[in-house]
């Protein structure tokens, strides 16, 4: 009788400490980062019945986690013919990009006006964070990738945490999380002549001087030099199918 192979992913303190739901978070966060670091490609169809043998848990809690996924827009479904990773498109990552200019200026300039002493300190910790791992992002982009990706995300909140307008940052929110997978497209991309820490310090200097001009003017750069990284990436390459 053949043995039965272990599976790929160990859940089992997720249901021992948190039960049901904590499986179902527990898997969904595994398969987030796998669609964002690239393990799953996009277009690569998701089969319940190899995830639920990689992970260990039924298929109901399999389905619940891309159910999850698909309120993200990181997994599609075709009707009877299952779940797939969504496509990418240099046209999307464009649309997000144009969107997410808009939002986030207007966000910084009203977290420049208004921010206070700890909405500065917030920024100070962030920004020291992400620069510990930009100091190893050139050497080893792979072994950071995620983990920067976390502290990017972080920065970026921090930088308009003082704007108070809820809707806008619900909103700014959802492009941002769109823009994780291209942002590790732009660091896989080693031979664009780019320093991200660079730019991540003259934002902060920026925003800490309290010039809403410049720091603008800035973050849409930085939002312009990462559309040139992913364009370079699509060339030559045929966008995948929606």
């Amino acid at each position: 009788m053949p043995i039965a192979e272990p599976p790929l992913y160990d859940l089992a303190t997720a249901a021992k400490n948190g039960g049901a739901k904590t499986m179902i978070e527990a898997v969904f966060s595994r398969l987030r980062e796998d669609i964002l670091s690239g393990r799953h490609q996009p277009g690569e169809r998701l089969r319940v019945e190899q995830l639920r043998k990689e992970f260990g848990v039924g298929a109901s809690t399999i389905r619940e986690a891309l159910s999850r996924l698909m309120s993200e827009s990181l997994v599609t479904t075709e009707g009877q013919r299952g779940f797939r990773v969504s496509a990418v498109s240099l046209q999307d990552f464009r649309d997000i990009a144009e969107m997410r200019k808009i939002l986030e200026t207007i966000a910084l300039r009203s977290s420049i006006e208004h921010g206070d002493d700890d909405w500065e300190a917030g920024i100070v910790a962030a920004y020291h964070r992400l620069s510990k791992v930009e100091e190893r992002l050139a050497d080893k982009p792979d072994e950071v990738a995620s983990e920067w990706g976390d502290l990017n995300q972080a920065f970026h909140d921090a930088l308009i945490s003082a704007c108070g307008n809820r809707w806008l940052l619900n909103f700014r929110k959802i492009l941002h999380d769109q823009s994780n997978r291209y942002l590790r497209l732009s660091l896989a991309d080693t031979t664009a002549p780019r320093n991200v820490h660079a730019e991540h310090e003259a934002i902060f200097k920026a925003v800490m001087a309290r010039k809403p001009d410049e720091a603008s003017e800035l973050v849409g750069t930085h939002i312009d030099r990462t559309v040139g990284v992913i364009a370079k990436q699509f060339e030559g390459k045929p966008e995948a199918a929606e």
